[in-house]
């Protein structure tokens, strides 16, 4: 089940299969899916020349594109790692089905250890073309 559905729209269609196929095995929400340059300047401000935590690394993302989703699993609990970890196997278990490239995130060399190197955008998937 997906809960906020709806801010799936605009996002590439082949990773809204990978996200729905993944909603047949697991419980989440979507926190954000397309984002205007507008919001991405936003949230690249904060923490630096705006008042908050550095939340973003990047001026330009795929966001932007459709071609990145943010989601958490439900009910959300920020720390339970466990929680998101599942729900990461469960996104890469939908993408292999449909022979779709994402990445994830909490594993962004994709080897398949998550938080190595302090990576810590657990709810971010996007499609690799």
């Amino acid at each position: 089940m997906i809960y906020h559905k709806e801010r799936l729209a605009g996002i590439n269609p082949d990773l809204l299969r990978v996200v729905k196929r993944a909603s047949e095995d697991a419980v989440f929400l979507v926190i954000e899916g397309v984002r205007d340059q507008k919001r991405q300047d936003q949230l690249y401000a904060q923490g630096r020349t705006a008042p908050g935590t550095i939340v973003t690394w990047v001026k330009t993302s795929k966001h932007v594109t459709g071609l990145a989703v943010d989601l958490a699993p439900y009910p959300l609990d920020w720390k339970n790692t466990a929680a998101f970890d599942a729900l990461a196997n469960v996104m890469f278990a939908a993408a292999a089905d449909l022979h779709i490239h994402i990445r994830w995130g909490a594993d962004w060399d994709e080897d398949g250890v998550p938080r190595e190197h302090g990576e810590t955008d657990a709810p971010h998937f996007e499609l690799i073309i």
